[in-house]
């Protein structure tokens, strides 16, 4: 029955391209319209297409994962174009809507993120061996979307590019006090400590972050302009100058968006400007991936913009300038996962085979969301007065082009007027 039932569902999915799939019986399915790259997957689990049909994201990452589903040469990346270009583009089947309509209501539920769940769910994807993300980060340990304004920049260049266009947006003057909302391994507030003269506070729920952090502040000499803290950003004290996070808001939850902006509220001074950086969704408000939930993120969501900004109008906060990056982020994980794939031994030893499949699909399935699927990153630049910016955009271009990142802008500039990348 159940091979029916994938047969006929795979049939809607799967109308354009061409993907051949042999049957844990044997039995071999053609589906598609005949063009491109043909791609050959073999379901070795007599219970996958069961699986597969009741949740085809976690179904598939875990067949993958687990070596229930092998894919002919092992090329990923042609299977997961044909089945995010399709589902991208297609309605979802009548029960999957249903599912989908359950996992929107239940999310509430699932992301509810105290203090305490919010260490756990950092712990879990940021507390891994420090050595895997050397394995594919850049020297800076930049876990966010990068910026490409010119397409054959390197990652390096991409990731300084980011820091140079937010700190641009943030206004950054010497001895600014700066809060760091989710600093990660310090790249970020390192920088305008370092490069625009900032008084920075970071803060970070994950243990390996913040040593690390901590060592890379120390190492450089920034301990006297910079602070890294092991602690939930809802524990901070006093006003800012300047509020920035990036790549934290994914974690926060919806039903706390609220809350979230009234910290930034509270905490950012009434000149402040703050600067929150986050992947978003294009579309209306929607439910995390199952296997993303239990095997990446757990706790994490993909904002709404008309979800985030509601939250931001009900704190009263001004939005003073939105930017909406499309496929830079694509960019930035193909990066990643072909410096993985080049350390992949090293990812063995660390920890298995196992790990190093669900690693190579997390990265690749992410990439091929944001090239394909309605999946972006949302810039929001916020105050408390509407007049705490420049009039126009022209103050972070002034040359009328891309410029330098952080650090090599003209020698007659003020710090202030680092260039944008």
């Amino acid at each position: 029955m159940w091979n029916t039932i994938f047969d006929k569902a795979i049939g809607q999915i799967i109308r354009e391209g061409t993907l051949e799939v042999t049957m844990p019986d044997g039995q071999k399915r053609r589906y598609g319209d005949g063009t491109g790259e043909r791609v050959h997957i073999r379901l070795k689990d007599p219970d996958l297409p069961r699986r597969i049909v009741l949740s085809p994201d976690l179904g598939v990452g875990e067949a993958y994962m687990n070596g229930q589903l092998e894919v002919e040469n092992d090329d990923l990346r042609a299977f997961l174009t044909v089945a995010i270009r399709n589902s991208s583009h297609r309605h979802k089947l009548w029960w999957q809507q249903i599912v989908n309509e359950v996992r929107r209501t239940l999310r509430r539920v699932q992301q509810w993120n105290p203090a305490s769940r919010a260490r756990k769910n950092v712990a879990h994807h940021y507390d891994l061996s420090g050595e895997l993300y050397d394995l594919f980060l850049d020297a800076d340990k930049q876990y966010s979307c990068g910026y490409f304004p010119r397409p054959d920049m390197t990652l390096e260049e991409a990731q300084e590019a980011k820091k140079a266009h937010i700190a641009n947006k943030l206004l950054i003057e010497p001895g600014m006090r700066v809060l760091d909302i989710g600093c990660g391994w310090g790249g970020m507030g390192l920088t305008l400590a370092r490069d625009y003269g900032a008084k920075v506070l970071g803060v970070t729920l994950s243990e390996e972050q913040h040593k690390i952090a901590c060592a890379r502040a120390k190492a450089e000499g920034l301990e006297d302009r910079i602070e890294f803290r092991l602690t939930d950003y809802r524990n901070v004290t006093g006003t800012f100058d300047r509020i920035v996070s990036v790549g934290m808001f994914e974690h926060v939850g919806a039903p706390h968006y609220r809350e979230y902006f009234r910290h930034v509220y509270d905490k950012l001074a009434p000149d402040g400007v703050a600067l929150i950086h986050t992947i978003g969704r294009c579309g209306p408000p929607g439910a995390t991936s199952p296997w993303i939930a239990k095997y990446i993120f757990p706790g994490g969501y993909i904002p709404a913009m008309s979800e985030m900004m509601a939250a931001v109008e009900k704190e009263d906060l001004t939005a003073t300038d939105v930017e909406v990056w499309r496929i830079h982020y694509a960019e930035t994980l193909k990066h990643w996962h072909e410096r993985f794939a080049a350390n992949i031994d090293r990812a063995r030893e660390i920890y298995d085979e196992r790990f190093c499949r669900m690693w190579r699909y997390y990265l690749i399935a992410c990439e091929l969301t944001f090239r394909y699927s309605p999946q972006v990153v949302f810039q929001v630049q916020l105050s408390h007065d509407k007049q705490a910016v420049p009039l126009t955009r022209d103050y972070l271009y002034p040359s009328g082009k891309a410029a330098a990142p952080a650090g090599k802008a003209n020698s007659d500039k003020k710090p202030v007027a680092h260039a944008a990348e």
